[in-house]
């Protein structure tokens, strides 16, 4: 049975110790009306909680569901792929989208010079087959603005459904040196200010994100000295027969350790969107995304009162206790190295929206790593949440460590 330390005893012994708990981060939180916390120690018993059952809108710490789940069905070591086939009458390149999420400028260049050391020499036309995602598939939260954050999902995807414009002199250029600058990313300067850089997404319709990945494959094979028309066509492959197969040089964990660093929503919606596809055998889409992710949490943990929309953290109407991801921290411990360290010793995903301030992983005590969840549902200062983890740390001894 899980030993309970009573909160208001535990924030006495922080009060009454001003010079190590300077901050007085606990006390503050003690008085916020809509949070929740849940501190467990090496053995899973509770160091301290306080509404650990309620469930909170856990914004981007729902992405430690997503790579937990990624990595239980796929493991470390998964790379995705990208199959090619060659209509060798027509000269027509296929590219069978697999919703890898990977596919940045740095990994096309190696994917052109493969395909030209294969032997392709000429393209006149590049096929787009989109068809493990439903047309026009979005996810909550998704396209609401042109901020990168917000890139929808798309089957075929080039870093991470993005541009990055500037201009120098006047003139307009890609601000990275290793991305040509195409006709579809020259349509997105309208939105470029004067003088400034800019990174947006490639727009709320998948087809335009789709578009701008087949552009930017003509571009780098073009630069490999392969000859490549300007047709693009949509449809699935049919009367071609496989040329080449591309496995991602990162493997599933950089994907999912970048994800956590920096918070790719879009590399979050991709993950689950592929899980969902191969588990259900039909394109993927919104509905199957959230029975997915819902059925398979339940089968394993047991649980009830939660829901799970999306992938990334974006949907106001996901829901999670501290108690649950708990549960998760538990079983994502073969893989918490994976985690960013956010302050000395404590390892963790954070997770912002308007009046939302969480945070959910492990704090580094003698070699054990102890999980904590923090949700706060409420407006409170940026920080408040790593202060709070870094008094969770200094707990006295008798209460943190038996």
């Amino acid at each position: 049975m899980m030993k309970k330390i009573h909160y208001a005893l535990v924030l006495l012994l922080l009060i009454s110790s001003p010079a190590i708990f300077a901050d007085k981060a606990l006390e503050k939180f003690s008085s916020l009306e809509n949070a929740g916390l849940l501190m467990v120690d090496k053995l899973g018993r509770t160091v301290l909680s306080e509404h650990e059952n309620v469930a909170f809108i856990p914004a981007s710490t729902t992405k430690l569901v997503t790579a937990w789940l990624a990595l239980k069905h796929w493991g470390k070591n998964h790379h995705f792929e990208t199959d090619f086939y060659l209509d060798k009458v027509s000269k027509t390149l296929w590219v069978k989208g697999s919703g890898d999420p990977y596919l940045v400028s740095e990994e096309l260049m190696i994917l052109a010079k493969n395909l030209k050391q294969q032997g392709l020499t000429q393209v006149n036309a590049i096929g787009l087959d989109n068809s493990f995602f439903q047309k026009n598939v979005t996810l909550p939260g998704t396209g609401q603005t042109n901020n990168p954050y917000d890139a929808v999902p798309s089957a075929l995807a080039a870093n991470f459904n993005t541009v990055h414009l500037k201009k120098v002199n006047g003139q307009l250029v890609s601000a990275e040196p290793q991305t040509p600058l195409t006709p579809y990313a020259k349509s997105l300067a309208g939105q470029l200010k004067r003088g400034r850089s800019l990174r947006v997404n490639t727009g709320s319709n998948p087809a335009n994100a789709e578009h701008y990945f087949a552009e930017l494959l003509a571009a780098f094979l073009r630069q490999e000295g392969v000859k490549v028309g300007s047709k693009i066509i949509r449809g699935q492959v049919t009367n071609a027969s496989l040329f080449y197969t591309h496995k991602n040089s990162k493997s599933l964990a950089e994907m999912i350790r970048a994800m956590m660093k920096y918070s790719t929503n879009f590399l979050a919606n991709q993950l689950v969107l592929s899980l969902s596809a191969e588990a259900y055998q039909k394109p993927a889409n919104k509905a199957d995304v959230q029975r997915y992710m819902e059925q398979k949490l339940t089968n394993h943990f047991n649980w009830k009162n939660f829901t799970m929309k999306d992938g990334a953290g974006l949907s106001r109407d996901n829901r999670l206790s501290p108690s649950q991801l708990i549960d998760l921290l538990q079983a994502f411990r073969p893989w918490k190295a994976l985690l960013p360290e956010i302050e000395s010793n404590i390892f963790a995903k954070s997770g912002t929206m308007n009046k939302i301030s969480t945070l959910a992983g492990y704090i580094v005590i003698d070699n054990k790593w102890q999980p904590f969840a923090l949700m706060m549902n409420q407006s409170v200062p940026y920080r408040l949440r790593n202060h709070i983890a870094l008094e969770l740390a200094k707990l006295p001894v008798g209460l943190n460590r038996l």
